[in-house]
């Protein structure tokens, strides 16, 4: 189900496999280039729908939060997917020992998890996506 409202999406979903597809639906208007931000609670289903977005894009491995490691690179036929984690971030300055400038290039989709504790260190984004807990599903708002 969609709903639009100034410009910004809406979408209900109800399990974990309607968030993969939904992952898939969205992997199909990105571009090279593109940083999107994910916002959500922990367990939202961030995660889930980067290995949906992931697989829409052909990739056929597993996929692990970057919880610890800040950064999981999956490069896919010809690009190169960048998911971020900056949940244990306790300093936007981290980045900077990381070399976060040198991860966007127009060679590179990024989504990044928790973009609030990046600070100014972070790129806009061309594309924000909202995961709110709506009874036992999800309610997903994007915004361009």
């Amino acid at each position: 189900m969609t709903i639009e409202q100034n410009k910004a999406k809406q979408h209900v979903i109800e399990n974990e496999l309607e968030m993969l597809k939904f992952g898939k639906q969205i992997s199909q208007s990105l571009n090279k280039g593109d940083v999107i931000y994910l916002h959500g609670d922990l367990g939202a289903g961030k995660t889930t729908l980067t290995k949906g977005i992931l697989q829409g894009l052909g990739f056929t491995g597993s996929v692990k939060s970057p919880t610890y490691t800040l950064v999981e690179t999956y490069p896919i036929n010809g690009i190169t997917l960048q998911h971020f984690d900056l949940y244990r971030l306790s300093d936007p300055e981290e980045l900077e020992w990381i070399g976060i400038r040198d991860y966007f290039t127009n060679d590179t989709i990024s989504l990044i998890e928790w973009p609030q504790k990046g600070g100014d260190f972070l790129p806009r984004p061309t594309k924000e996506i909202y995961i709110q807990y709506a009874n036992t599903g999800r309610a997903i708002t994007i915004s361009d």
